[in-house]
């Protein structure tokens, strides 16, 4: 399996060496140079590792770190950036980094570290043995986000994703919004209910026949949320 590495640079010669260097090393590499591309880029696809700057235009890297933790607590982040002040990577760990490195830098070191974090990671899909699951007529690759649906081929997101193997683990069980929130989102600011109804909605849309008359996705109001399959 190729690691898949989201580079979050704004120098461009600094970017560009940085993805061929990764690419020379066999990993995916998808490099951006602002935050708000990079949290855009987060949110709709699957990364191992993040190497985020801290000096980027408009919303600074600590800030990023914040918001891709919102959705993922597990991906390993590592800063990069030439803030080598004690204070800055005080701050970066405590907004979510699980390793911070200044520049200029090694690059045999940089690559033992990116080689460490995914070590630890236990994000690492080979390691799950969870890897699919096929429900009438319906297929989710829990590996490449995407679903092969009776209504068509998705693409799923991190949090559909995260939503849908939970509900999945627990078949036949309801779940209860507070445990949804805690998994898939993980943080104390939780979205409303209507958000979560809305996944549902989405998911009766993806793999139900009649969406209107769902089998397997249903919402038990003032309790939670089960998926039904026999």
């Amino acid at each position: 399996m190729n690691y898949r590495i989201l580079i979050v640079e704004d120098e461009d010669h600094i970017r560009e060496n940085l993805k061929l260097n990764l690419q020379l090393e066999n990993y995916e590499v998808i490099a951006v140079a602002d935050g708000a591309k990079a949290i855009k880029a987060f949110k709709e696809q699957r990364f191992d590792l993040v190497i985020l700057d801290v000096m980027l235009p408009e919303m600074d890297g600590f800030d990023v770190c914040e918001q891709m933790r919102l959705d993922d607590l597990e991906t390993p982040i590592l800063f990069l950036t030439a803030k080598d002040a004690s204070i800055d990577k005080i701050k970066g760990l405590k907004t979510g980094g699980d390793d911070y490195m200044t520049k200029p830098f090694n690059l045999e070191e940089l690559l033992l570290r990116i080689i460490n974090l995914l070590k630890r990671s236990s994000k690492n899909p080979a390691e799950d043995k969870f890897h699919a699951y096929e429900f009438g007529g319906n297929t989710i690759n829990f590996v490449t986000y995407e679903a092969k649906s009776i209504n068509g081929d998705v693409k799923l997101t991190n949090k559909e994703l995260k939503l849908l193997k939970l509900l999945i683990d627990r078949k036949n069980e309801v779940v209860s919004r507070n445990l949804i929130l805690q998994t898939v989102w993980g943080y104390d600011v939780y979205p409303s209910t209507r958000t979560i109804d809305n996944f549902i909605l989405a998911f009766r849309k993806y793999f139900e026949k009649d969406p209107k008359s769902p089998v397997y996705f249903h919402a038990i109001r003032g309790v939670g949320y089960k998926f039904a399959d026999k």
